[in-house]
């Protein structure tokens, strides 16, 4: 049930989770960027992106080169998934 509250990242078309991985692994990118990166066709990016913000874990931005495009990029909600919290508490942990 696409648009609600529960809907989470594990819930997603496979094509939105690989859009999530390239832009985990490459920060900030263009949706031509992704689509290069992804090999995904331009509409499936653009359909992953739109799944990706409902859920609030990507963010839009303006890309000032060519700002006929926009830039997206992972934003804060997004570390809930990428486990960084976790590596970074285990990392003071460790330091403690």
């Amino acid at each position: 049930m696409a648009g609600t509250d529960s809907e989470d990242l594990e819930d997603l078309p496979p094509s939105a989770k690989l859009v999530f991985k390239v832009l985990e692994y490459n920060g900030s990118l263009t949706q031509k960027g992704i689509v290069e990166e992804s090999m995904l066709s331009a509409r499936t990016v653009r359909y992953a992106l739109e799944r990706l913000e409902d859920i609030g874990v990507v963010d839009e931005d303006v890309y000032f080169a060519d700002a006929r495009q926009n830039l997206y990029q992972l934003n804060g909600a997004a570390a809930e998934f990428t486990g960084e919290d976790a590596e970074n508490d285990a990392c003071r942990a460790d330091a403690d």
